[in-house]
């Protein structure tokens, strides 16, 4: 008998994204050799207009529900909340694996454990552009990138399958404030290796040309500086920290004075002066309480709500509702960012209270004053050629911008089937010549953070809330005699967001004998009475009969009071 030859299995790395395709935000993204897993990012994503009360989304872990002793490491790429904001609510269920990362990401990963109470002590590993680690089977070094918070990091891993490169948020910016330009020799040399796949950064990929660098922001800020001879407000991201460092350099150039206020950026410019990322002198920064001490043309405030948040500074100064700031004849007035789609008309209303206050107003479409941490099509472009991966797989975008990112890539003599254009939970393996998508996704549902609460709000209750705060609510309380199944008194009602009822006299007499109708309809013939069917029945008719009349669906809630 011969004996049967066994056919060895080709090695192969599965790549699982938890988030970061299909949507900005959410980044999470699983490599997975031989049951040892390393994690890259580990971020929140802004909820949607559409989801009301929700603060934000994190990944969903199910996939690694049982694996957490094959987790041998989390890997984090910059201190953005959209790489960094699930920490406190994720690494406790992963068993607390260690975090390798940059010591401005540690320190505001660290800052942001400090709001999160009985949770575990978080063990981070300091890492930076020349360390390299060896994590099972893993191989892992780093590569500096620019973005626009500093000690950006790209990631490359070895596996025995290949190596694969996640180029983390980046853009090339020849001349950036407060950090070194990225290494591109270093990210050359790395693409002289042989790249078996590309993950990379699909953010800006529908935008023409390079990303313009913060030195021409800069520039472009510091006209504004030579012509204001009133205060300057400046409203930007909170963890833009190269233009934070830009403004600071302008204002000790000018001989002005620095107010920084809003919780999220007080506390960035903390940890990056402490850190030594953020240089500036003694004096410059000062107390949102000391700017009565200097003139306008000495002070410059610098503060959140560019995208036109209702409690942000920028907000409460233009509501004249801050107890340190108010609007002033002829201040300039610096929305130094770009508009956040879906904020437009709020932002917009926003400029006009300032126009109306008599102050100036600046913002990206007039001059340069705003650029992206993401690389446009020709920095994609350039990282594609410095690194000639055999397959790229668009990260961090919407669909379209994946696809954009893949079309990009065929310009550079990539051949079309190995672009990967992935889904949050697919299962993509890559061997060491060719990659297969699995029909089969993890979980990746969201789990939406409401306060204390994570993961209790699901879509049933996301529909309530659309519910009510579409069409309102609508409660019906009826007392009635638990032996004969009669109405006792007129029915209670309350509206909230639907009718304004003294407005509605006749449409609440009407419905109070439409209930009457109903509740003696359904008891009459029951004994036992089955409360619950009452309720139904309720709210089912009275929901079809205010329809009728209204041509609106609130929320309606029966109470039923027995006696």
């Amino acid at each position: 008998m011969t004996p049967q030859k066994t056919v060895k299995k080709e090695p192969t790395l599965n790549i699982i994204p938890l988030g970061g395709v299909e949507e900005i935000g959410r980044n999470m993204t699983i490599f997975e050799y031989d049951d040892q897993i390393i994690i890259v990012d580990m971020g929140l994503q802004f909820p949607e207009e559409d989801m009301p009360g929700i603060d934000y989304i994190i990944p969903n872990i199910a996939c690694l529900e049982g694996k957490e002793k094959n987790i041998l490491g989390v890997i984090i790429t910059h201190g953005h909340y959209d790489h960094i904001g699930a920490i406190p609510h994720l690494m406790h269920r992963l068993g607390n694996p260690t975090i390798y990362t940059a010591a401005l990401t540690r320190g505001i990963v660290l800052r942001r454990q400090e709001d999160f109470h009985g949770i575990p002590k978080l063990n981070i590993e300091l890492i930076t552009q020349d360390s390299q680690l060896t994590l099972g089977d893993f191989k892992v070094e780093f590569f500096h990138v620019n973005h626009n918070i500093p000690d950006g990091l790209g990631v490359v891993l070895h596996t025995p399958v290949g190596t694969v490169v996640h180029s983390g948020d980046f853009k090339f910016d020849h001349s950036p404030i407060g950090e070194k330009p990225a290494d591109i020799a270093r990210i050359a040399q790395i693409g002289a290796g042989g790249i078996l796949c590309l993950l990379s950064d699909s953010t800006a990929a529908e935008k023409l040309g390079y990303t313009i660098s913060e030195r021409e922001v800069q520039d472009n800020l510091e006209i504004i500086f030579k012509e204001s001879n009133k205060r300057i407000i400046i409203a930007t991201f909170a963890s833009l920290l190269s233009r934070v460092q830009a403004i600071i350099n302008l204002a000790e150039k000018y001989d002005r004075k620095v107010a920084v206020d809003g919780y999220s950026m007080r506390m960035n410019v903390e940890i990056a002066k402490s850190l030594r990322y953020l240089k500036v002198t003694k004096h410059t920064l000062i107390k949102p309480s000391q700017i009565h001490e200097y003139p306008p043309e000495k002070a410059v405030i610098l503060c959140t709500g560019a995208q036109g948040e209702g409690n942000a500074v920028l907000m409460r100064i233009v509501n004249k509702e801050h107890k340190n700031f108010k609007i002033e004849k002829d201040d300039s007035v610096v929305f130094s960012s770009s508009v956040v789609p879906g904020n437009e008309r709020t932002v917009q209303s926003l400029k006009d209270n300032i126009y109306k206050q008599g102050a100036r107003v600046y913002h990206y479409k007039l001059m340069d004053i705003h650029t992206s941490g993401h690389g446009q099509k020709e920095d994609l472009k350039m990282m594609l050629n410095l690194i000639k991966p055999k397959f790229l797989m668009p990260i961090h975008g919407n669909f379209y911008m994946l696809m954009l990112h893949g079309e990009i890539a065929q310009t550079t003599g990539m051949d079309e089937k190995n672009v990967i254009l992935a889904e949050n939970g697919q299962i993509i393996s890559l061997s060491t010549d060719k990659v297969t998508i699995g029909n089969k996704k993890v979980p990746t549902g969201y789990v939406m953070v409401d306060g204390l609460g994570v993961g209790d709000v699901g879509s049933v209750v996301l529909r309530d809330r659309q519910m009510m705060s579409k069409d309102g609510m609508f409660v019906v309380i009826v007392t009635v005699d638990a032996q004969t199944g009669k109405v006792k008194n007129s029915p209670d009602i309350i509206s909230r967001g639907f009718i304004y009822m003294r407005d509605n006299k006749e449409l609440l007499m009407d419905t109070r004998k439409k209930v009457k109708e109903i509740v003696e309809g359904v008891t009459g013939g029951q004994h036992p009475i089955n409360w619950s069917y009452v309720k139904e029945n309720m709210r089912d008719k009275i929901g079809q009969f205010l329809f009728m009349r209204t041509n609106r669906r609130p929320m309606v809630l029966p109470v039923i009071i027995e006696v």
